[in-house]
């Protein structure tokens, strides 16, 4: 991993800053503003922030702790009633986001994540969690993203399945990366549950990084259409379970198959973040100056 690259020094920071988020979320407890068990609850946030809001709540619906939704904040339903929502915005200047807390204030408990307390954000939504150590100069969010889950996921579990997730990290920090991978044309990435967020985001950083060729599905819709762009020198990459047979179908159909890591899902995209720095590297890219994007967006009139 190159040292001249921000966003590949930044990716080796996880571990440490998903450690330092469980200890955030437990010290936090209640007074942090995190959802409580029974809540109806929305989670918002725009680009990877959305698929960060897509993960948990699948995650938090999962462990039985209430109806949670996750949407992108320009398509937040404003007419549904929630009990709180998290919104997720590492700049804290994001307009969308600052327009529905606005929208909200005043009939909606709101949470904000964000890395930066000197931002708007601060004062738009009621309670907010600084992870500011987690910031980041990239344009590209890898570290600020990932932990923001990892405090979210501390707040339902307590901090084990964190701590096991950053150990688990930084195994895929120090194991090489998969060949086959590295020299695909064309990557598809499946989840199931709370890992399809993070095949989103997966594919998602290849893009922005890379500039490469990538989408991301449910992996039980894979076969119901996305297989046919599978083939020779195309990589589908599966995050977290793999449903039965799936494998052998995307062997069937000239493709490879990258599954069954042994991490933590959360570990294994951070693979997929090293992946899109080197793929950018290969191509000549700088991954800390993807074309036609900026930290913040923040829309004018």
């Amino acid at each position: 991993m190159s040292d001249s690259s921000r966003t590949a020094n930044e990716i080796t920071t996880q571990p440490d800053c998903w450690r330092r988020a469980a200890e955030a979320a437990a010290a936090a407890g209640s007074g942090a503003g995190l959802p409580r068990p029974g809540e109806r609850v929305a989670v918002t946030g725009c680009g990877t922030s959305w698929f960060m809001a897509q993960a948990y709540a699948a995650l938090r619906e999962a462990s039985g702790q209430g109806v949670t939704d996750a949407f992108a904040a320009s398509e937040f339903p404003l007419g549904r009633a929630y009990d709180r929502v998290v919104a997720i915005t590492r700049s804290g200047t994001t307009t969308e986001v600052l327009d529905l807390l606005g929208a909200l204030r005043g009939r909606t408990e709101t949470l904000a994540l964000t890395a930066d307390p000197a931002t708007p954000v601060m004062d738009a939504a009621i309670a907010t969690a600084v992870l500011d150590w987690a910031d980041e100069e990239s344009v590209v969010q890898t570290r600020f993203a990932t932990t923001a889950l990892a405090f979210l996921r501390a707040g339902l579990d307590g901090p084990d399945p964190v701590l096991r997730a950053a150990e688990d990290a930084e195994s895929a920090l120090a194991a090489p990366l998969p060949e086959v991978a590295l020299g695909a044309e064309q990557w598809t990435f499946l989840g199931t549950g709370w890992t399809y967020g993070l095949a989103q985001e997966a594919a998602l950083k290849m893009r922005e990084a890379a500039g490469a060729w990538t989408e991301a599905y449910p992996a039980m819709e894979y076969r119901h259409g996305p297989i046919s762009i599978t083939g020779p020198g195309r990589v589908t990459w599966i995050l977290g379970p793999v449903p039965a047979g799936l494998t052998a179908e995307v062997a069937g159909a000239g493709g490879t198959a990258v599954a069954d890591s042994g991490l933590d899902p959360l570990a294994d995209l951070v693979r997929v973040h090293r992946l899109a720095v080197a793929v950018a590297e290969s191509r000549g890219l700088n991954p800390d100056t993807p074309r036609g994007l900026t930290r913040s967006v923040i829309l004018k009139g």
